[in-house]
């Protein structure tokens, strides 16, 4: 049995109480300094809102949930979150589209969330796709928040030999050696399994979080950005 928190990974995650200063600082900005503030999500099916296949449950996805509660705390800002996500997309593909599908859209900040989909590729493929879209947005001033998968009920989440938690492990790793934000969905869920908490009301099906998944998402996401404040 592994334990829900990735200890031993946080030392060079960025620190979620600064990393995004300069996007929040962007956010509060009133009209005519302010500007444009970009969002994209990017990966597989979870952030293109797939429900229970084939709906696509947009609006109570993480990524739309996150506009509004951005635009709650940020009312004079203007906020995009533009989802790049594919349902059933690997890294490996997502990377190779990543420079005209995200790059050219001039982000601020890139969510990238593609566990799921991943356990079928070689570790050392996926990490290097993951890498790959990293490095691009570092050597373009882009800020980075790795997602670990949220929960697939087929998967054994409380065994760290599973395939997912090694994908939770290796993008965690990811995130501590690039210095990057990393939102740990994979320990939320762990943590509620430990207590004792069925998963299937977080589900709308097997591999798709409903709107209470989604929520759990979403609080984990928020706080990256709502510091620092003045």
């Amino acid at each position: 049995m592994i334990t829900p928190l990735a200890l031993g990974f946080a030392l060079a995650v960025a620190d979620p109480s600064s990393y995004l200063a300069s996007t929040v600082k962007e956010m509060l900005k009133p009209w005519p300094s302010n500007r444009t503030v970009t969002i994209v999500c990017h990966g597989h099916s979870v952030p293109a809102g797939y429900a229970q296949t084939p709906n696509v449950d947009t609006f109570n996805a993480y990524p739309h949930l996150l506009h509004v509660k951005l635009k709650e705390c940020y009312p004079l800002s203007v906020i995009n979150v533009i989802v790049t996500a594919i349902g059933g997309e690997d890294s490996v593909q997502g990377a190779q589209r990543f420079d005209r599908a995200v790059l050219t859209l001039q982000p601020d900040v890139v969510t990238i969330d593609y566990g799921l989909n991943d356990r079928h590729l070689p570790m050392a493929t996926a990490k290097q796709a993951w890498m790959d879209m990293v490095k691009k947005c570092k050597s373009r001033g882009i800020k980075v928040i790795l997602l670990t998968p949220s929960p697939d009920l087929t998967a054994q989440i409380l065994d760290d030999a599973d395939s997912l938690a090694l994908e939770a492990k290796q993008i965690r790793e990811i995130a501590n050696q690039e210095g990057v934000g990393l939102v740990d969905v994979y320990a939320r869920f762990q943590e509620l399994a430990l207590s004792g908490t069925d998963l299937k009301p977080y589900m709308a099906q097997s591999n798709h979080p409903n709107r209470h998944g989604h929520d759990e998402i979403v609080a984990l996401l928020t706080p990256w950005f709502l510091s620092p404040k003045p």
